[in-house]
């Protein structure tokens, strides 16, 4: 009896699944895509590039006019993330609270302005100050624009956006190795530097587009005014059917206290902590890393194209493939591993130009592998505070390991091709390994558990039929309710 109900409530979900995949559905979806991605992923790509760029700068003369010892430039590395992990939380907290097409753009404004003030430093107390600012005023973009994705499209839809999106940050440091070159031979005009020109001129375009986004980014989902009134209703339905995002949900400090409690939200945070090691120490150092292999330094401004745009083309690649399979930590460990051998490359490597090749299979597993992990609690997390808490949270916590990153890749292990560093590197993405394992047996163990319940309440004579109050009460459960899967 229980096997036969069980068999019509599939075919009934099914169903209901089928009918928001029509070709209505897709015209909806091409318009939400237009609308988000291209000034979405444009404002990361210029968030990316504004804080990358000084690696560009470093190889052309900013440590030495500004008279900054080694050590106390990977100082001015870490105080950016350091300000990015105590405002990431409040940046989330107060997205919720208030509107994205305000808040998300106005940001851009203030780290543009931040990020031409990079230009106009004199002394190591002034870049210290700067990069602080910087991270603080760029701490709300990413976990902000996740959020705003998981109000617009269903879970199993976010993923190849959230891809496409953080594509911006490899294409970031392709666009800034170009631009770099180019802007580098303004050395001297006006009386300037050619360091001080890059972050002068990139600055100024983050600020010019940051106008344009205040008519472009979207708010709320509900409010939507880019849509029609049907295709609202339409959005709102089927974000209804797959999830919470259509709920007009009040803050409350106990969905904090449940992301805080959840032990699945830590293990996204520590996952991503192992990844941002080696996503930052590789997009900050990787100037200096090709320069070390022999190559002069306008050389290796324009040799960290390749390894970027690879970078870029993996990550919707894979991404691709695991939308199909609607499965991400079997690809978030495959392209661990291929991180790794790209590692393993640039250590034992006989010649430079093999070293070069270890670059390019490091980029593409450590760009490709953040792609999948953070959109993966975007997709797990029900509710939308619990959610906003979450992906923050992931962020933070994982942003002090990119601390870590750019502490350890030390100018003393730059010598010996930073040997030490990279065996670290290799350690943490091992690290983050174990906590993909430990999130993919613990949800697959839930899923199972939660089947076999929903089995035995479909047999059960006491099953009463849904109400608007089990609708509350599922609401208010989230991800905790036994009606709901993990994507694993």
């Amino acid at each position: 009896m229980s096997t036969s109900h069980d068999e019509k409530h599939a075919s009934e979900s099914q169903e209901v699944l089928d009918s928001f995949d029509s070709l209505q559905d897709k015209q909806l979806l091409r318009k939400l895509d237009l609308r988000l991605l291209p000034i979405l992923t444009l404002l990361y790509l210029l968030s990316f590039l504004d804080r990358t760029n000084i690696g560009n700068a470093k190889i052309i003369g900013l440590t030495t006019d500004l008279h900054v010892a080694p050590p106390q430039y990977n100082t001015a590395l870490a105080l950016y993330f350091v300000a990015y992990v105590i405002f990431e939380v409040p940046a989330n907290i107060i997205l919720k609270r208030f509107d994205p097409q305000l808040w998300l753009p106005t940001l851009t404004l203030v780290w543009g302005i931040v990020s031409i003030c990079q230009g106009l430093v004199r002394n190591q107390a002034g870049l210290f100050g700067i990069r602080f600012l910087l991270g603080a005023t760029e701490a709300g973009l990413f976990p902000g624009v996740i959020y705003v994705f998981s109000v617009y499209y269903r879970r199993h839809e976010r993923s190849w956006r959230v891809a496409i999106f953080f594509g911006g940050a490899a294409l970031a440091g392709a666009f800034g190795g170009i631009l770099a070159f180019g802007i580098g031979k303004m050395d001297g005009v006006g009386g300037r530097k050619g360091w001080e020109w890059i972050f002068i001129l990139e600055g100024v375009l983050t600020v010019a587009v940051s106008l344009l986004a205040y008519f472009i980014v979207p708010t709320w989902s509900h409010r939507a005014t880019f849509l029609t009134d049907s295709e609202r209703a339409r959005l709102l339905a089927r974000l209804k059917f797959d999830s919470d995002a259509a709920v007009e949900e009040k803050f409350e400090w106990s969905y904090v206290l449940q992301a805080v409690q959840d032990h699945l939200v830590w293990a996204y945070a520590l996952l991503f902590h192992g990844y941002a090691f080696v996503l930052y120490s590789l997009s900050l150092f990787l100037p200096t890393i090709i320069a070390g292999l022999g190559f002069s330094s306008w050389q290796a401004q324009l040799l960290t194209i390749p390894p970027n745009a690879l970078a870029s083309l993996s990550i919707w690649f894979t991404v691709w493939l695991s939308s199909r399979f609607n499965l991400r930590a079997p690809f978030i460990i495959g392209a661990a591993f291929v991180a790794i051998l790209g590692y393993i490359i640039l250590l034992a490597g006989p010649t430079p130009g093999a070293q070069y090749v270890g670059v390019h299979f490091a980029a593409a597993g450590v760009y490709t592998g953040n792609a999948l992990l953070l959109s993966w609690p975007g997709e797990n997390v029900s509710g939308q505070t619990k959610r906003a808490i979450a992906v923050a949270m992931q962020i933070t916590i994982g942003d002090l390991g990119a601390i870590a990153g750019v502490l350890i890749y030390r100018p003393e292990f730059s010598a010996h091709r930073f040997r030490k560093p990279h065996i670290i590197a290799i350690g943490y993405i091992s690290f983050a390994v174990a906590v993909t394992i430990y999130l993919w047996v613990s949800m697959s163990r839930e899923n199972k558990r939660r089947d076999l319940l929903v089995a035995d309440q479909a047999g059960s004579e006491k099953r009463s039929p849904d109400t608007a109050e089990d609708e509350a009460e599922e609401r208010k459960l989230g991800d905790r309710s036994v009606k709901y899967r993990y994507v694993l």
